[in-house]
């Protein structure tokens, strides 16, 4: 993929080669089978229009540095209502509710996010596509309730075990649709995820196929085979010390952020009513882990990831992983997509820095039920275009009149999984979830054991615009 463009393009739309005809509900009643990309032509028109950036962000680094550097607070105001949940592991998880209270019906759709590298609910790119998703219909919006997964150690939530996140680790997005399925058990779930968070809700949705709780997924800036795209990026100067050595030195800073829950080798104490062990062993390798990270002198994200990602980016039985490679190998989505099977739209940029290797032809998709799209620009994220004739320079974006181009085009794939799609699956009844005896949220003959959580602390509002970021941590990535 290159680093610039000159004109402004229609993006590639890459439909599978046999598209799988999906159940959808018929405008006159009842329901039957439609082809994936007739959908896609008739719903989401805003795919074939062109991204045209301002002259001043006309390649992959200046919309991608945009995205770190400008100034966001003054556009799409978002409210957040913050529920902590406890794992069995007994880590934490910070899921935040847009719009707070019950502002909407227990039966309206639900955008579920998960966010980039060490991202949270406050990101622009997230605030872009909820600000509008998540307004009332009678205001223009789609009047959907939308919930930001945080990651453990993200946004502000508190590392609670010896463990994080990583690309390859969806137990904490389960049990985010376990809990929702709990909460709104009438409302459809909708995937949204984004650079990293992308990665994993494309092995969530290769993991479940037919029982996805996700009844369908958009994802943005997804780096598909992390070998690749991590070796790409480190083997260009401006990739490795601009991109690679900062993001890793934002995960540097999440470890340093939480160094109470990660420096001690005992591990957490388990609780009287779960069946789940800590393991010392796991949790003595995260706390070595940790201070040789703690160690490191501005290292590039594979010798991060060496040295911490492999150990403490996941729990039993995959983590601990043998090495960096191990871990991108383990962990990419590309090779999984051929399981995924509810409708996924996949977008990307031709010039992103970040993620220089997507999907550019049907073939190496691989699924009937993805459909990719590439735009010829945008940087990782960023996707920045005028939003009237006049074209400013500055950082502040309320004053520039600059949208995001990939706005229109999730909502309308948001409302087409939403209204247009059958949900649920005919021949396989959704799982059931229960409290039981010790107060755990889980799945009745859940296949994995001790995957439950409680709700430990909630009600707190918080703005998305108004979160404070810690020092040295770069946004939008």
């Amino acid at each position: 993929m290159g680093s610039s463009f000159s004109s402004a393009t229609k993006p590639k739309i890459f439909y599978p080669p046999s598209p799988e005809e999906i159940l959808v509900k018929k405008p006159g009643g009842g329901v039957g089978p439609e082809s994936l990309s007739k959908l896609v032509e008739e719903h989401c028109p805003s795919l074939r229009k062109e991204f045209n950036p301002p002259w001043w962000l006309n390649n992959g680094h200046l919309q991608t540095l945009f995205s770190v550097a400008g100034d966001f607070t003054n556009i799409d105001k978002v409210i957040y209502e913050r529920t902590y949940l406890r794992l069995m592991d007994g880590g934490t998880l910070g899921l935040d509710f847009t719009p707070p209270g019950n502002t909407f019906p227990d039966d309206a759709p639900i955008i579920v996010v998960c966010h980039g590298l060490t991202g949270g609910s406050y990101e622009a790119y997230v605030r872009a596509v909820l600000a509008p998703a998540c307004a009332p219909v009678s205001e223009g919006g789609l009047g959907y309730r939308a919930v930001v997964v945080n990651f453990r150690g993200c946004a502000g939530v508190p590392v609670t075990s010896k463990q994080l996140y990583s690309a390859g680790w969806t137990e904490d997005l389960r049990m985010a649709t376990i809990y929702l399925a709990h909460k709104y058990p009438r409302a459809p779930q909708l995937g949204l995820g984004f650079s990293l968070g992308a990665n994993v809700m494309v092995r969530y949705l290769a993991e479940e196929g037919e029982r996805s709780r996700l009844e369908s997924a958009c994802v943005l800036g997804n780096p598909w085979d992390l070998v690749k795209n991590n070796w790409a990026l480190e083997h260009t100067f401006i990739g490795k010390q601009v991109y690679s050595k900062g993001m890793a030195n934002n995960l540097v800073n999440v470890l340093k952020l939480h160094s109470k829950a990660l420096e001690k080798v005992d591990p957490p104490t388990p609780s009287p009513t779960s069946k789940y062990e800590p393991d010392s062993t796991q949790a003595s390798l995260v706390c070595a882990a940790y201070h040789a990270a703690l160690a490191l002198r501005s290292p590039p994200l594979s010798v991060f990831d060496n040295t911490f990602t492999r150990v403490g980016g996941g729990g039993p039985p995959v983590w601990p992983l043998a090495s960096a490679d191990a871990y991108y190998k383990h962990s990419s989505s590309h090779h999984v997509v051929p399981h995924v099977r509810k409708p996924l739209l996949a977008i990307n940029s031709t010039d992103d820095p970040v993620v220089v290797h997507a999907p550019t032809s049907p073939e190496e998709v691989g699924s009937g039920y993805t459909v990719v799209v590439l735009t010829q620009g945008g940087g990782h994220l960023g996707w920045f275009e005028p939003s009237s004739g006049q074209v400013l320079v500055g950082t502040d974006v309320s004053k520039l009149h600059l949208r995001r181009w990939m706005t229109k085009p999730a909502l309308e794939w948001l409302r087409l999984a939403a209204e247009v799609l059958v949900h649920g699956h005919p021949e396989l009844p959704p799982r059931e979830v229960v409290v039981d005896e010790n107060g755990w949220i889980r799945e009745v003959n859940g296949v994995r054991e001790g995957l439950g959580c409680r709700t430990v602390e909630s009600g707190d509002l918080i703005d998305g615009t108004e979160v404070k970021k810690e020092p040295g941590m770069l946004q939008g990535l």
